[in-house]
C-alpha cells in the first residue's frame, strides 16, 4: 500500500511522545549544519522493524495504526514536526588510505534524538536529500542498498555484535541513477552517537585544536563518562577515552572475524567512535573461505579484505590517535594504541575456542586453529556451515563427522585435523552434547548471504513484494537457532550466487 505525504501540520499522537532535542546540535554551528529533508513524492512504507521501535519509545503497533499516514511521512523526511531542528555533521576521513579533508553526511540527516528502553538514540534519515557534503552526490540511497542495511544492521545485532539499529525503510517511485536506474528510498537509522574517527580528524588537520578538544570533551561527557573520573579535560581523562576506543575498536574487529563478516569499506569516516558497525555497503558474509577474500568489487587492492580487517582497524585507531594529539603526548597515545593487538587476540582466542567447543585454553591451540583454517582455506569450505556442523563431531567416534568432512574436498587431511581435534577434546573431557550446545551459541546458522539479500531485493524492486525482507529480519534475529521451516536458508549459495558482486555504490 502506497501511503500519500504526510503534510507538516499531521500531529500524530503516538509521534508526539518523541522530544527531538539533540545533544549534538548543542555544539558550535561549525560542527554541522542545519537543514531541512528533501521530501520524496508519494512515499510508502517498505518495512519497519518492531525490535527497534521500543528504542525511541514508541510502540511497535505505531505504523499499524491511523498514525501510519504520519510515521511515513515523518521517516521520509517530509513531514517534520515544529519542534525537531533537523542537521547534517561535517567531518574527513582516510578512504582507501588517502585522506580527504572534508566529506561529512552527504546523504544523511539528523532529526535529533529519542529517548526508549536502551537510552538515548540519535534518529537519522539517510537518503533524505542534498547536503552541504554531498560533493557531487545526489543525497538520496536506492532501495537495494537501503534493504541490505536493513537487513544487515538486524543481523548483526541478531549475532551479538554492536551496531547501528535501523526502525524501517520508506520508499518511493522517484528515480536514482546508479549504474543503472534505480527507485528511492529513506532508511532509519539508530545510534546513540553517529560520531566518527574521521570527525576529530576533520578538526585536526584544520588545526583547530579548540575544535578537537570541545569534540572530545563533548564524547566523554555523553558516552564515556568514566574517564571524567580521571578529572575532566586533563590528559589522563582524553588517555582513559582513547583507551577504551581502542578495546572496543579491537574488540569489534574480532566479533567480525569470528562470523566471517567483512565490512568492505573501513575507511575512518566508516569508523563508530563507540564501537559500533556504521556504514553498511559493500559488507559481505564469508561463504567459500579465503582469507584474502574481497567482498566489494571496487577495492582493488584488496586493502578491506577480510584478512586484513584488523590491522586495517589499528590503521584507522592510530589516524584517530594523531587527531589527538592536540589533547596529549604523542607517547601517552602510543602507549593506548599498543593495547589494542592484546585486546584483539585475547579477544579472538576466546571467540575461537567458543567456536570449537574449547572449554580452556592451551598453548597449542592456535596449531589447532591455523590448521583448521588452513584445511577450510584449501578446499574452500563453506564459514558458516564448517563452523556450525562442527558441533556434530564426536569425542569417541567419527560417525557424523559427514556433515563437516563433506565441505572439505581433502578427506585425508579432514580426518587428521580431526583427530587431533579429537583428541583435543578427550584432554578436557568434553562431553559432546553439553559441547554441542556451547557451539551452537555462538557458531550461527543463519547468516545474511548475498544470495539472500538478492532475492528480497529483487521481489521488491520487480514485484512490490516485501514480504521476504520480513522473512528474513526473523530469520535473523535468532540467527543460532535451528528453525526446521527456515532450514533451506542455511544451504550452501545457489550457482547463480557466484555471479553477485556488490561495491561501494552498494
Amino acid at each position: 500500500m502506497n501511503f500519500p505525504i504526510a503534510p507538516p501540520s499531521v500531529s500524530a499522537t503516538l509521534l508526539e511522545r518523541i522530544d527531538w532535542t539533540s545533544r549534538f546540535g548543542s555544539l558550535p554551528d561549525k560542527f554541522y549544519t542545519r537543514l531541512m529533508p528533501t521530501a520524496l513524492p508519494d512515499p510508502f512504507l517498505v518495512a519497519s522493524n518492531p525490535d527497534a521501535f521500543g528504542l525511541i519509545g514508541l510502540p511497535a503497533e505505531a505504523v499499524h495504526t491511523s498514525d501510519a499516514p504520519a510515521f511515513v511521512g515523518l521517516f521520509t523526511g517530509n513531514a517534520v514536526p515544529p519542534h525537531c531542528r533537523p542537521l547534517s555533521a561535517v567531518y574527513a576521513g582516510h578512504q582507501f588510505g588517502h585522506y580527504v579533508p572534508q566529506l561529512g553526511d552527504g546523504r544523511a540527516i539528523t532529526l535529533g534524538e529519542a529517548r526508549g528502553d536502551a537510552g538515548i538514540q540519535e534518529v537519522q534519515l539517510k537518503g533524505a536529500g542534498k547536503t552541504p557534503y554531498s560533493r557531487m552526490g545526489d543525497g538520496r540511497a536506492v532501495l537495494r542498498s537501503s534493504i541490505r542495511e536493513y537487513l544487515c544492521s538486524e543481523a548483526m545485532h541478531g549475532l551479538g555484535i554492536p551496531t547501528t539499529r535501523v526502525l524501517a525503510i520508506t520508499g518511493s517511485d522517484q528515480p536514482v541513477i546508479r549504474e543503472t536506474v534505480e527507485t528511492a528510498a529513506v532508511v532509519t537509522r539508530l545510534a546513540p552517537s553517529f560520531v566518527r574517527f574521521g570527525s576529530f580528524e576533520f578538526w585536526y588537520h584544520r588545526r583547530d585544536s579548540d575544535a578537537v578538544r570541545t569534540l572530545a570533551d563533548f564524547v566523554i561527557e555523553h558516552y564515556f563518562p568514566e574517564a571524567l573520573a580521571h578529572g575532566a579535560g586533563t590528559p589522563a581523562a582524553y588517555a582513559a577515552f582513547l583507551r577504551e576506543v581502542v578495546r572496543r575498536t579491537a574488540g569489534l574487529m574480532a566479533q567480525w572475524q569470528s562470523v566471517g563478516f567483512m565490512h568492505g569499506v573501513m575507511n575512518t569516516d566508516n569508523m563508530s567512535i563507540l564501537g559500533l558497525t556504521l556504514d553498511y555497503g559493500p559488507f559481505g558474509f564469508m561463504e567459500a573461505f579465503d582469507p584474502g577474500h574481497i567482498c566489494n568489487h571496487t577495492d582493488e587492492q584488496g586493502r578491506y579484505a577480510w584478512n586484513m580487517q584488523p590491522r586495517i582497524g589499528l590503521w584507522n585507531l592510530y589516524a584517530l590517535g594523531q587527531a589527538l594529539v592536540p589533547l596529549m603526548v604523542p607517547e601517552i597515545i602510543e602507549a593506548q594504541l599498543h593495547t589494542y593487538e592484546e585486546v584483539f587476540d585475547e579477544t579472538q582466542n576466546a571467540l575461537l575456542r567458543a567456536k570449537l567447543g574449547l572449554a580452556a585454553a592451551r598453548e597449542d591451540d592456535h596449531e589447532l586453529i591455523d590448521e583448521m583454517f588452513g584445511l577450510m582455506a584449501a578446499s574452500h569450505a563453506d564459514f558458516t556451515l564448517f563452523f556450525r556442523n562442527l558441533s556434530q563431531v564426536q569425542v569417541h567416534s567419527d560417525a557424523t563427522d559427514a556433515a563437516v568432512r563433506d565441505l572439505v574436498l581433502d578427506r585425508e587431511r579432514f580426518d587428521a585435523w580431526a583427530a587431533r581435534y579429537r583428541a583435543r577434546l578427550q584432554a578436557e573431557a568434553s562431553v559432546d552434547g553439553e559441547r554441542a550446545v556451547r557451539m551452537n551459541r555462538v557458531n550461527p546458522k543463519y547468516v545474511l548471504r548475498n544470495y539472500l539479500a538478492e532475492v528480497a531485493i529483487r521481489k521488491a524492486r520487480d514485484e512490490r513484494d516485501y514480504s521476504e525482507i520480513e522473512t528474513l529480519r526473523k530469520l535473523l534475529s535468532a540467527p543460532f537457532d535451528e528453525q526446521p521451516a527456515n532450514a533451506h536458508y542455511a544451504a550452501l549459495p545457489p550457482d547463480w550466487a557466484s555471479h553477485l558482486e556488490v561495491s561501494c555504490s552498494s
